[in-house]
């Protein structure tokens, strides 16, 4: 590859990641729908699959979700300056805004429409998340196997307060585990 179209390719990593940065309003959860049009559906970098796995992996990983993410598809598909790239294009939009926002919401976070824009907001991320999480559930929970990994890790999820990580750390142990299993009854 030659260095124009690799300075290309880097570019529309940066852009894509960018536009995601600046439309992911309530953190990286808020992020997967738009994650998955965009990564998945639109430029075809990764399969649903690997992208439910990026997820995961960013979840139990130090830092921010979005960004972890961003990292490991730009990586997959543009090598380390690819996962570099992506990472600033994600987070770009965030810095320009909170440190507008920082200079302004200190005068105006007592405002009654500022905090009714926020509520509004917070709303929207809901669904947006619920409507990503049922997707994903759609896809990920294909058979016994994984509905009883589901059921554990929902249950667990509601009764114990664990970090994230043992969850996934379990939830991939059931699995080899029932696999294993179900290997050894066919």
């Amino acid at each position: 590859m030659n260095e124009q179209s690799k300075f290309k390719q880097l570019w529309v990593l940066f852009w894509t990641f960018a536009k995601m940065g600046v439309m992911t309003f309530g953190g990286g959860m808020a992020m997967l729908p738009i994650l998955q049009r965009e990564v998945v559906d639109s430029k075809g970098w990764a399969t649903e699959e690997e992208l439910t796995d990026y997820y995961a992996i960013g979840q139990c990983t130090p830092g921010i979700i979005a960004v972890n993410t961003a990292t490991f598809i730009g990586q997959k598909y543009g090598g380390w300056a690819g996962g570099i790239v992506a990472t600033l294009g994600v987070v770009f939009p965030s810095v320009v805004i909170i440190s507008i926002l920082a200079g302004l919401i200190s005068n105006f976070a007592d405002l009654a429409w500022v905090k009714n824009a926020f509520a509004g907001i917070q709303v929207c991320v809901c669904v947006l998340i619920f409507n990503a999480v049922m997707k994903l559930l759609k896809k990920s929970v294909v058979d016994k196997r994984t509905a009883v990994i589901f059921a554990l890790v929902l249950l667990g999820g509601l009764f114990l307060k664990l970090s994230p990580v043992w969850f996934v750390v379990g939830a991939a142990l059931a699995g080899i585990v029932l696999k294993n299993l179900e290997v050894r009854k066919a």
